[in-house]
């Protein structure tokens, strides 16, 4: 046993000594969350836009009022005139177009409706069809206001309701992909090139010639990574709720027990990477691109699983990072417990398990 403690202190001091891995280890996921957080988003913020009112009630006035106090909306141009739509749009400045017609308060009063035109840019489809759809929810909210002083009849009232993400924030989908994608590359990459690079250094013979058994060996080279890995997982967790203010719904003990589920399964991964690679090249290789694409193309955080055919869907089965991104949208987001994540979590379970007993069924006794 002191053998076997003597060897997690030697991967200590040479994981320490090399400040490339260090950078790695700790940059690169305080970096990937926040960039991820803030850049990777499907909201559509602070978007210039215009407004032709020919109008000029109050009516529009309030309107215009909750445009420019909407988070998703930044009123750019007041025009004057149809003239000047086509112009403002090729130079453009603006997304966005909201035409009120003459007589708007005066029509709504009397007749009980009056139209507003939107008129969008669909250069980009999905943004144009984005802005409509806001501005549509803010003109709606005005008009149900009304409702209170001026009964409309023969109304179809629609409500909508957000569960679990009201405000719409980008951040609720893509912090749990991110974690997954941190601690699945952070791991798998870390470790894929441990064993390998005792076979470089030329270390490996004396590691054999040891009385430790390989399942030790194993262990002890995991082990450090993991410690680690909890310091990574308690900064993405910090950064997840202190910057990009998406809360901890559910047990925190239980998410990082996911967390540290999920990065032994990554661990596990990365030395059967490195059991069966012959340099560390080859092992980085495979681990950057034989794991980062599965897991952002199969994971469901960047595409819907669901929408997959069904072929990729049933591939996408044994990539560890889609349960792992379904457990923490349960408990972080959703706030749920355990009898909701059990299934999840013995499948997680299991790939550890199958990933340790193959890497050490191919890890090498004798060199070659």
């Amino acid at each position: 046993m002191k053998q076997f403690f003597y060897f997690i202190q030697k991967e200590f001091y040479h994981l320490l000594r090399d400040r490339r891995t260090l950078f790695i280890l700790f940059g690169m996921p305080v970096t990937q969350i926040l960039i991820f957080g803030f850049a990777l988003t499907n909201e559509v913020k602070n978007s210039r836009i215009a407004v032709l009112d020919l109008s000029k009630d109050e009516a529009t006035r309030a309107i215009i009022h909750e445009l420019e106090a909407s988070r998703y909306f930044d009123i750019v141009e007041n025009l004057n005139s149809y003239k000047e739509l086509e112009p403002t749009f090729q130079a453009g400045k603006i997304r966005l177009a909201i035409v009120f017609p003459e007589q708007f308060q005066e029509n709504l009063l009397h007749t009980n409706t009056s139209p507003i035109q939107l008129v969008a840019d669909a250069t980009d489809p999905n943004v144009a069809n984005t802005l409509s759809t806001y501005a549509q929810a803010i003109i709606m909210d005005y008009q149900n206001s009304m409702r209170e002083t001026n009964e409309l009849p023969y109304r179809i009232n629609t409500e909508l309701r957000m569960l679990y993400n009201p405000q719409l924030k980008g951040s609720y989908n893509f912090v749990p992909g991110v974690m997954a994608m941190v601690l699945m590359l952070v791991g798998a990459m870390m470790t894929s090139i441990s064993i390998v690079r005792e076979k470089e250094l030329g270390t490996m013979e004396i590691i054999l010639v040891s009385p430790i058994v390989p399942i030790r060996v194993i262990v002890a080279k995991m082990i450090p990574y993991l410690l680690l890995s909890m310091v990574n997982i308690g900064s993405i967790l910090l950064l997840s709720v202190y910057v990009l203010d998406v809360p901890i719904q559910g047990s925190l003990w239980l998410l990082v027990f996911e967390c540290l589920l999920f990065t032994l399964t990554a661990l596990s991964l990365g030395l059967l990477i490195s059991s069966v690679s012959g340099s560390q090249q080859v092992a980085m290789l495979i681990s950057l691109m034989g794991l980062f694409l599965p897991t952002v193309m199969f994971s469901g955080f960047m595409f819907p699983v669901e929408n997959m055919p069904i072929p990729l869907q049933i591939i996408s089965n044994v990539v560890p990072a889609k349960w792992f991104y379904y457990i923490v949208k349960d408990v972080m987001i959703k706030g749920t417990g355990f009898q909701t994540i059990w299934m999840e979590t013995l499948v997680l379970a299991g790939m550890c398990v199958v990933l340790l007993v193959v890497s050490l069924k191919k890890f090498k006794v004798r060199l070659e």
